[in-house]
């Protein structure tokens, strides 16, 4: 075994990823060998029951072939998550469009949907860094979610969300459409070589803005990394030390430096980073209207569900499931509906 060798424990991140790696694996064998082994018993059941006519034994073994059967559909769907980064930890942005407070709020209640889904498949959830809003909500947060499959569940949400409701930011209760851009990146390790020149570099400081309180304002913590040959920019604010800053704003900038890369070879596969448009009227990829009716209509998928609450709520496995079953090109899936038929039209 890899692991009883001295040099293995030499580099220890490599040995924890092949540690992860082993655990995976073993995980994936074991599922299968339970299953098999519960259809094993199945049959065993239906002969006893077919031999002494005993119903109850009957509706015991059918139970746990509907059991068997639910759970080897769940291991056929993680086969679909078989990206090269899919069971990485994701990074989240969330960046409000135009339209002021109204977008800025629209922000901030799509931040709490995405917390609560990590909180509801018991992912980790932190802020990285966020811009407050001027009036209300925000202008942009950054989610680091630690938790496996994270990325390949959450690559399925790109692009543009689409709120419509009756603005409680308006004296006349008029009714308002908002947009907000939601973008993934794999939140990848050191494990995964991507080298970074130092010069390329450049790196200020500054004091950190945002509301009050005795820290924020008096010491330059804030960091902002531009990588000069690519011009993306990331900055950070969250923490009270330069140096966390920095190193958090190194990971944000790793990640989307990978993504450049990859983006290269998605485009010419129509992947999911061609979806990364700008956060306006007709680039959206799914809508929740709250006035003048209730649903959730996801536009690449066809799905629409009736109980906006509970998707509000993060409630999202639905349409994660229904867009990685059509990138995976599976013929059955086919748009499902939930609640209300309606068609959200151009509200």
């Amino acid at each position: 075994m890899e692991a009883s060798q001295p040099e293995f424990w030499l580099v220890n991140d490599k040995a924890q990823a092949t540690l992860r790696e082993q655990a995976r694996l073993k995980a994936v064998v074991d599922a299968y060998e339970a299953q098999a082994k519960a259809i094993e018993d199945a049959r065993v059941l239906i002969d006893l029951a077919d031999e002494a006519k005993d119903e109850p034994t009957a509706a015991e073994a059918a139970a746990t072939l509907s059991a068997a059967e639910d759970a080897v559909g769940k291991m056929e769907f993680a086969r679909m998550l078989s990206g090269p980064y899919d069971q990485q930890g994701a990074l989240l942005s969330i960046n409000a469009g135009a339209g002021g407070t109204e977008s800025q709020d629209w922000a901030e209640m799509l931040q709490r949907m995405y917390m609560r889904w990590c909180a509801r498949r018991g992912y980790k959830c932190e802020i990285l860094d966020l811009q407050p809003g001027d009036e209300a909500g925000i202008k942009s947060v950054t989610l680091g979610i630690t938790g496996e499959w994270a990325y390949g569940y959450l690559r399925a949400e790109n692009g543009v969300h689409r709120l419509v409701r009756i603005s409680p930011f308006d004296s006349q209760a008029r009714r308002h459409t908002s947009f907000a851009s939601v973008f993934i990146y794999p939140d990848i390790d050191e494990t995964i070589k991507l080298e970074i020149d130092e010069k390329d570099l450049r790196i200020d400081v500054m004091r950190s803005g945002g509301a009050g309180g005795q820290h924020v304002n008096k010491t330059e913590s804030a960091v902002r990394i531009t990588h000069i040959p690519t011009g993306i920019a990331v900055h950070c604010q969250q923490e009270r030390s330069q140096h966390k800053n920095r190193s958090t704003a190194m990971r944000i900038l790793r990640s989307k430096l990978l993504e450049v890369e990859e983006k290269k070879q998605e485009e010419k596969m129509g992947g999911l980073h061609a979806q990364k448009k700008a956060i306006e009227w007709g680039n959206q990829i799914r809508s929740y209207v709250l006035a003048p009716y209730r649903l959730v209509s996801d536009h690449r998928t066809g799905l629409k569900v009736g109980n906006v609450d509970a998707v509000l709520d993060g409630d999202l496995d639905q349409f994660m499931v229904a867009m990685l079953l059509v990138l995976a090109g599976d013929p059955s899936a086919t748009p499902q509906s939930s609640g209300a038929e309606l068609e959200d039209g151009d509200a």
